[in-house]
This record gives structure tokens, C-alpha cells and sequence, in this order.
């Protein structure tokens, strides 16, 4: 071990011993003897995943911010209601809960699928029917009034935004949830509040309480250093990554920082209230019943000069501090990282570093899912096959979130390297999706738009539903039943592998009834200017109804993501803690990977994203002969010579019995 490294462990060690006895007794006092027991056992388990952050982000500090760390976990431990502890002594059994096969997720927006949050308990046996264990409610908490960047310009942490309903209203929903065995995630914005914020407001007002809680620059000589070098997020509506904000420094004006948009203002993490102030937040949030936090904007939250002030390694630090601190008063809570940046720099989220470090349990496989897209348009997985070859792989303790869709608009992350050992040029193969998805391109089948094109640069990103992505809406508008066919199978190979690649698999919400892609955002002038709208339609409830029925395009589509969750919870190979090998079976059309966890028998998934049938080596699909078909989009294949046929735009599962 390093000196440096060593130093650090000892300076934990000796804020221990000199904290432990007091805070022992503090916690007796706050917990009892059986509860204050297990919280000391959990301290003493996350002594360097606390200490060693402070000591990196804030040096001589370190022990006093350390015992104040730790008497604020213990205080919301002691709030903790009852029924939530239970639910972490099953956890702490189960550490491993989230990634069983059995966890499925879904995403919506509250209003977009029931109005209000007092309907959402009504509508959970759609839910249930579905195979979801996994609830992720977007952004929900008050955001400012007016624009509010799609309600993560949050105001009020501890307030649900008014149009959906309060507080207890949230609560209510948690407790539905787990009186179902479902668990809840709801987005924490952590890089900036809104303006509005009492934070922002305290700061702005030069209250003492708040003092360093955002940053603000006299002039534009440190803005344009920091611009030089990072990436702009918005540049068509919001260039730039400071806001001149004539109030601040006591009136006399400054540029204060704002990643995103002029309204969502960066908190300081380098002024450690503002960690502690963080983490009041989470912990209060999770006695409310909160189990999973989506941790938005990650990335951007801590800052170097000369850099993309992006994926700093304090970063990783503040996350490893929080996740510890919160763990130690909820343990039953898991972080998910929102972490859309490339696929080197995304397993350390996961705690995927040199040494392994507790950061998040899950993050979002966004590689996966823009490969997979990539794929559907090209016909071909070679790129696919190396990438995903590539990535480092990922601690066991975490899992991925494997998606086809999500809220937001999809960014081609294919990096030059990749696209470069398949024979790509990287540009102009993501310029190339680009026109395809937004229909730009002779013969393609999607019917999506561009989202923030910058003509300078060439560069954009694609809005579009999943449907209409997979050509659904065009086979439907010109009345085409074979391309209908064929938009549906499209749409159930892409969940067939997302399903099965590994992880936890999340439905956004529409895609099991193949809804289109809904213009109505445009009659809203708060929402018109954002196309991301036309992929976040209201739930259709008599599109619901239909789903049972077998000849409609709603009851094809359900009833084939109904099955995926079926097979898949049968199947222990699906479950988390292992990765999945992809390899090549002599078919540049076809997607393979392999799966087999300690405790089962291997697992094969096959994805044809070719419309063409393709042949496979039969023998490597099927272990030889000793591998079962379970599930596939045609029934059992055929094998003949030995190679096994999959159909056009085909999916299969194979498993070791």
C-alpha cells in the first residue's frame, strides 16, 4: 500500500478510536442497545469509506466533519420509522437484493401515467401484471415555477412539486409499493438547485448559514479559463457554463456557474455544508420510504480548472462519502449513478476503480442501449462486439441498468476508438444515426428529431418513442402490415436484450403498448420548445385495455414483454453479479452473449438485427447440444450442418438446465 494511502487509513483509525466511545453512547441513548449496536458495526464496516473522502476533499477538517458525518447519520437513524428498519434487516441479509432476476423496473412521469400521485396505489396492478418490482417516479420534488428544465431545477427537496400531490402523498405510494414487495426510486438532483432554492435565496442574501454554497466570479476572466475547456451542455439556448446574476456578491453582480441552464445553479461541494447539507437531504427523503436515488448530473459535480470539469476524481470521493453516510442511517437504500458520459469513464461509478470503492450499486448502461440502436440501423453488431468487449468490467457488489429508452434524448456515445477498429469514421457514423433516426435517411424506418443540432458542429441528438424509433408509427401511417411486423419485432429484440444482458432491466413507460410519439407537447408553451416532450406521451389507459387482446398491436407487444419477465425470472443466469461475455458466432448480424452465475448452469442470447434470417455456429449457441431453447421470437430453432438459423429481426434464449 501506498504511504499516502497508509497515512490516510491511520488518520481513520485514530479519529475512530477517539470518536467510537462517545458516539457508543450516543447511540444507545438515540437507538437502544440491540439498534445502536448494529449502527456501530455498520461505522466501524464503513470507517475508510468516510474518513479517507473527508481527508481527500477536505484535508485538516477531516475529523471534525467526521463526527459531525457520523452524528448526522446516527440522528436520521433514530427518525427512521419502524417499518423501513425491517426493511433494512432483510437487506442487510440480502445485500444482493437488487440484482436477483426477479427485479424489473419501470419508468414513468406521475402525471404522464395517473394524474396524481393519491391514483398511483390504483394503478399498480398494471404494474404488477407486467412483472415490475422496480418503480422509478421522475422528477417529482417541487421544481421553480415556470421553466424548470423538466423538473430537475428543483426548489424544495422536502416538498413534491404541487400538481402531483404532497409529501404524505409520496409516503402513501412507498408504503403501497413495498406492501407489494416493489421498491421506489425517485431522481436527487445533486449538481445545482434551482434559483429559487432556499439555499440560493440564503446565499444570494448573503446570509452567513449559506456562504460558499454556489460560486460566483466578479468578471469574466476565471468564467472564460473554466469555458475554454468544458463542453457546453445546451449550446443553442444556454452557451456557456456561467450566468451573469446582477444580485450576486452582495449586489455588486457576478457570473455564477451554471452548467445547464441560467436557473439551475452548481452547488460548491469544495465548502464541505454543502456535503453535510446534501446528505440531510438524502437521509430525510429516505425515511420517507425512498429506496433507490437516482443521482442525476454526477459527473459535473466537482470542478478543475483546464478540464471538461466532468469525471474528477473528487467526484468519485463525494459520492463514496455520501453513499457511506447514508448507508450507515438507511441501509436498505441503494444510488444509482446518472452517470451518460463514455464508457471509460462510466464503470468508476460503480466503485469500478484500481481499488474497488463503494460509490454507487447501479448505473445506467447507456452504451448498451446507444449500441444497441446503432445496431437496428446499421444491421450490423460488430461495432456493438467491440465496445462492449472493451468496457472495463464491473464490480460484483454492483449491477447495470440495461434500457432501450429512457426520458431523455439519446447522444451517440460511440467514441473514435471504437469506430475506428470496426472501420468507422466515428463523426460521421454518428452523424449517420443521426439521419437516420430523425428519417433523414433513404429507406429508414424511424420517424424521430433532432434535439439540440448544432449546424456549426454537426452535432445533435435524437428524440423519438421507442415505437416510433422502431418504425411502428411509419408502418401505421402508410397502413403497411409487413413493416408493422416488423417495427413490433424490432421493438421486442431490443427489450429481448435488455432483459437478458444483465442487470435490471428498466420499462419506460408507453413501450409496452407501443405508444408513438405524441406531438400534444407542442400546445404547452412551457414544453414546446423541448422535442424531448414527443417521447414522454401520457399513459393511454384504453390503449391498456386492449392489451389483453392478442390480435391488436397493444396486445402483441405487451404480451411479448410480459413473456420476457416471465422466462427471465426463471432464469438464475439473468441474475446480477456476473457480466456477460459477447461473442462472435460467425454472423456480423447476429448478437451473442453468454452468461453464468456461480450458483447456475450457463445462459446464451441470441439478436438478429438484420431482417434477413443469418446463420450461427450452432455448437457455441448451444453448448454443444447440451443448451435448452426457453424463449425466442419463432419458437425452437433449427439446426442443420451445424448452424442454427435466426429468423429476421429474431431473438433466443438458450440455457444450461
Amino acid at each position: 500500500m501506498s504511504t499516502g494511502a497508509e497515512r490516510l487509513r491511520a488518520g481513520a483509525r485514530r479519529a475512530w478510536a477517539e470518536l467510537r466511545p462517545v458516539l457508543a453512547a450516543e447511540a444507545v441513548a438515540a437507538l437502544g442497545e440491540a439498534e445502536s449496536d448494529a449502527f456501530l458495526a455498520r461505522a466501524d464496516l464503513a470507517l475508510y469509506d468516510v474518513h479517507e473522502p473527508l481527508a481527500i476533499l477536505y484535508g485538516d477538517a477531516a475529523d471534525a466533519l467526521f463526527a459531525r458525518g457520523l452524528r448526522a447519520a446516527l440522528a436520521a437513524a433514530a427518525e427512521r420509522p419502524a417499518p423501513l428498519r425491517r426493511i433494512d434487516r432483510r437487506r442487510e441479509i440480502d445485500p444482493a437484493w437488487f440484482q436477483r432476476s426477479r427485479t424489473q423496473g419501470y419508468v414513468c412521469y406521475v402525471d404522464r401515467f395517473c394524474g396524481t400521485l393519491d391514483r398511483l396505489p390504483g394503478r399498480l396492478d398494471h404494474l404488477a401484471g407486467l412483472g415490475t418490482t422496480y418503480l422509478h417516479l421522475m422528477p417529482l420534488l417541487r421544481p421553480r415555477e415556470g421553466e424548470n428544465d423538466g423538473g430537475y431545477a428543483v426548489a424544495d427537496y422536502r416538498a413534491v412539486d404541487p400538481r402531483l400531490g404532497t409529501m404524505a402523498d409520496l409516503e402513501a405510494v412507498a408504503a403501497a409499493l413495498h406492501e407489494r414487495e416493489m421498491v421506489l426510486c425517485i431522481d436527487l438532483v445533486l449538481n445545482h438547485t434551482a434559483r429559487e432554492h432556499p439555499w440560493a435565496r440564503g446565499w444570494l442574501a448573503g446570509d452567513p448559514s449559506y456562504a460558499g454554497f454556489y460560486t460566483a466570479f466578479p468578471d469574466r476572466t476565471m468564467p472564460d479559463a473554466y469555458d475554454a475547456t468544458i463542453p457546453e451542455v445546451f449550446p443553442d439556448r444556454a452557451p456557456g457554463s456561467f450566468s451573469w446574476v446582477p444580485e450576486a456578491r452582495g449586489g455588486a453582480g457576478g457570473w455564477v456557474w451554471t452548467t445547464f441552464w441560467p436557473y439551475q445553479w452548481d452547488l460548491d461541494y469544495t465548502n464541505p455544508e454543502v456535503t453535510l447539507a446534501v446528505l440531510g437531504e438524502i437521509t430525510w427523503l429516505a425515511n420517507r420510504g425512498v429506496d433507490v436515488f437516482r443521482m442525476d448530473a454526477v459527473p459535473f459535480m466537482w470542478k478543475r480548472l483546464g478540464t471538461s470539469c466532468q469525471n474528477q476524481p473528487e467526484g468519485h470521493s463525494l459520492l463514496q462519502l455520501l453513499h457511506a453516510l447514508t448507508r450507515l442511517a438507511a441501509p436498505g437504500v441503494v444510488f444509482k449513478a446518472e452517470a451518460i458520459v463514455s464508457p471509460d469513464d462510466l464503470v468508476a461509478y460503480l466503485g469500478g476503480h484500481d481499488r474497488y470503492r463503494p460509490e454507487c450499486e447501479l448505473a445506467y448502461h447507456n452504451s448498451l442501449m446507444v449500441l444497441l440502436w446503432s445496431s437496428l440501423a446499421t444491421q450490423d453488431v460488430r461495432l456493438a462486439r467491440q465496445a462492449l468487449r472493451r468496457m472495463r468490467p464491473i464490480p460484483p457488489a454492483a449491477s447495470w441498468c440495461t434500457y432501450v429508452r429512457g426520458h431523455d434524448d439519446i447522444g451517440w456515445a460511440v467514441t473514435d476508438e471504437d469506430a475506428a477498429a470496426v472501420g468507422l469514421d466515428g463523426f460521421g457514423h454518428r452523424r449517420f444515426l443521426n439521419d437516420f433516426y430523425a428519417g433523414r435517411f433513404a429507406g429508414s424506418f424511424a420517424r424521430g428529431a433532432l434535439f439540440q443540432e448544432n449546424e456549426a458542429t454537426g452535432d445533435a441528438r435524437v428524440s423519438g418513442s421507442t415505437a416510433s424509433l422502431c418504425g411502428i408509427e411509419d408502418a401505421l401511417d402508410r397502413d403497411d402490415p409487413v413493416a408493422l411486423d416488423a417495427g413490433v419485432r424490432r421493438l421486442l429484440l431490443l427489450y429481448s436484450i435488455v432483459y437478458a444482458f444483465g442487470g435490471i432491466p428498466l420499462l419506460y413507460s408507453g413501450d409496452e403498448l407501443a405508444l408513438r410519439n405524441d406531438a400534444s407537447y407542442l400546445e404547452d408553451p412551457a414544453l414546446a420548445p423541448d422535442n424531448r416532450w414527443m417521447h414522454r406521451p401520457p399513459m393511454d389507459w384504453a390503449a391498456a385495455a386492449r392489451a389483453t387482446d392478442p390480435a391488436t398491436l397493444e396486445g402483441r407487444v405487451c404480451t411479448g414483454i410480459r413473456r420476457l419477465g416471465e422466462v427471465r425470472r426463471s432464469l438464475l443466469a439473468l441474475r446480477g453479479g456476473v457480466e456477460s461475455a459477447v461473442v462472435d458466432t460467425g454472423s456480423d448480424a447476429v448478437l451473442v452473449w453468454r452468461r453464468k452465475h456461480p450458483r447456475s448452469g450457463a445462459f446464451v442470447g441470441l439478436a438478429n438485427v438484420s431482417p434477413q434470417p443469418q446463420e450461427v455456429d450452432a455448437d457455441t449457441v448451444t453448448g454443444f447440444g447440451t443448451f435448452a431453447w426457453v424463449h425466442g421470437s419463432d419458437g425452437p430453432l433449427g439446426v442443420r450442418d451445424g448452424r442454427l438459423t435466426v429468423p429476421g429481426l429474431g431473438f433466443a434464449w438458450f440455457a444450461e438446465p
